[in-house]
């Protein structure tokens, strides 16, 4: 940062902190920062404060990700832990592996790389750019992680935010967009470049989606409110639903297929979308891999009348029962009258048929259904009517690169996961960047900071070439 960059920047925070609270037209709250009375002030803050952020260099944007991730890394704990108490989902211990992942490994400015096309006709050089104020949902299974996720990235591609958190994890939401919030202004002199209202609902949702000043919506939740977004008439970038399939062949690595499988389907008790939802194994593995999978923690129920009693528990009306939801199995189990061992399990298997409701619907707990095939080629044909074309999430464990690499061909998902946990998908404990909004029914697949900046094109004609 030079001298004149940097004697605007405390003009800038001087200014800020000066100013009476009635100079900002748009602030309902106290402070007139971050939390707002109604969407239509949130939204006007949050338009005012892009405006002036577009003129900020790409240092500013760097030194905002900075603070950002220096700023939030000490309470990842507390954050993790508000969000298992309040949700009710999940394990606060895998909670944390999920922030710490969205704060240290969401890409920055880096992401936004420019290309330049040099010819004996002139130059054309493609550059992102800031699309204005983004509608941002987040969700209740991943609320804090989301959260911290998409500010990184919209913040590194030049836009403000409106965050419109699930209702049902409301207060530690409103807490972190604070806290971001005012990191953000201590960073560059800018408020309300994160913002949202104090009651969160579906009606300021809705709201919020109309509204003329908000120009991008990126939606991570379920189908309904995606669909809702699409109706919209703007740019949606939606996260919609998943049904990950894990694909076993006799030639893979079985002891570490067990393990790796028990641990993406029990991590945060199975409420990320990319988690393996069922395993589909050739016939003759399928012992191993089940025996090698109990070895791991995994609880089996053979029973028919207790895996019914199961079904019946995980399921109402066709759908998940939203009261099991990212519970624990020893909770479940209780919840289906089943005994709960003296050391609770890490995940619960069942061997069902290939149309059975724990395969087929989307369930987002630790039960995992396994179905037996004769061959490759069954279990391929079988994980491509389980996935169903929502381009979501596949795993599969074979060593057979042929294979590997059909399967990755035909199932077209935006994650496909070779031997491994399926967390590795999001760069946890893998290679890649870490993303919480996988846009699978719009097409963007893992988002980062590029998906939220609009490519232009800058052309300069009659020859510009130093070759």
């Amino acid at each position: 940062m030079n001298n004149t960059e940097l004697e605007s920047l405390i003009r800038t925070i001087i200014t800020a902190q000066l100013a009476p609270a009635e100079a900002d037209p748009c602030a309902c709250n106290a402070q007139g920062v971050a939390i707002f009375d109604s969407v239509d002030a949130a939204v006007c803050a949050a338009h005012a404060a892009f405006q002036r952020y577009q003129d900020a260099p790409l240092k500013t944007r760097s030194a905002i990700i900075s603070a950002i991730r220096k700023g939030l890394a000490d309470g990842l704990a507390d954050l993790s832990e508000q969000a298992a108490a309040e949700t009710g989902m999940g394990n606060a211990a895998d909670k944390i592996l999920k922030n710490q992942a969205a704060l240290e490994n969401t890409p920055g400015i880096e992401d936004l790389a420019t290309r330049a096309l040099t010819g004996d006709e002139g130059m054309v050089l493609f550059e992102y750019s800031p699309f204005g104020v983004i509608g941002a949902v987040a969700p209740s299974t991943n609320p804090t992680e989301t959260i911290i996720n998409n500010s990184i990235s919209m913040l590194a591609a030049g836009n403000a935010i409106y965050f419109s958190p699930h209702p049902g994890a409301k207060l530690v939401s409103l807490q972190l967009i604070a806290q971001i919030e005012a990191i953000v202004f201590k960073a560059c002199g800018i408020h309300n470049l994160v913002v949202t209202v104090k009651a969160p609902t579906f009606e300021a949702t809705q709201e919020m989606m109309a509204h003329p000043k908000v120009a991008v919506l990126a939606i991570t939740g379920g189908p309904g409110i995606v669909s809702m977004g699409m109706k919209s008439g703007k740019k949606v970038i939606g996260a919609g639903a998943g049904n990950p399939p894990c694909l076993v062949d006799e030639t893979a690595e079985i002891v570490k297929a067990a393990q790796d499988i028990v641990a993406g389907a029990s991590f945060d008790y199975n409420l990320p979308c990319i988690a393996e939802k069922s395993v589909i194994v050739v016939d003759c593995v399928a012992d191993q891999l089940i025996q090698q999978m109990r070895e791991f923690g995994a609880l089996q129920i053979t029973d028919p009348q207790q895996i019914a009693a199961l079904r019946e528990a995980c399921f109402q009306k066709g759908a998940a029962n939203k009261k099991l939801v990212g519970k624990s199995p020893a909770v479940i189990l209780q919840a289906a009258g089943l005994p709960v061992p003296a050391k609770c399990p890490k995940l619960i298997i069942v061997e069902v048929a290939a149309d059975d409701a724990f395969v087929v619907i989307e369930q987002l707990m630790p039960v995992l259904p396994i179905v037996r095939v004769d061959n490759f080629e069954q279990g391929l044909q079988l994980a491509l009517k389980v996935e169903d074309g929502l381009h979501h999430t596949a795993i599969m464990h074979s060593q057979n690169v042929s294979r590997l690499n059909k399967a990755a061909h035909l199932m077209q998902t935006s994650i496909f996961v070779k031997n491994g946990p399926s967390y590795a998908g999001i760069g946890v404990g893998a290679e890649g960047f870490t993303t919480f909004t996988i846009a699978t029914p719009t097409g963007e697949g893992t988002t980062s900071a590029r998906t939220f900046g609009r490519l232009r094109r800058c052309v300069l004609t009659n020859g510009f070439s130093i070759r």
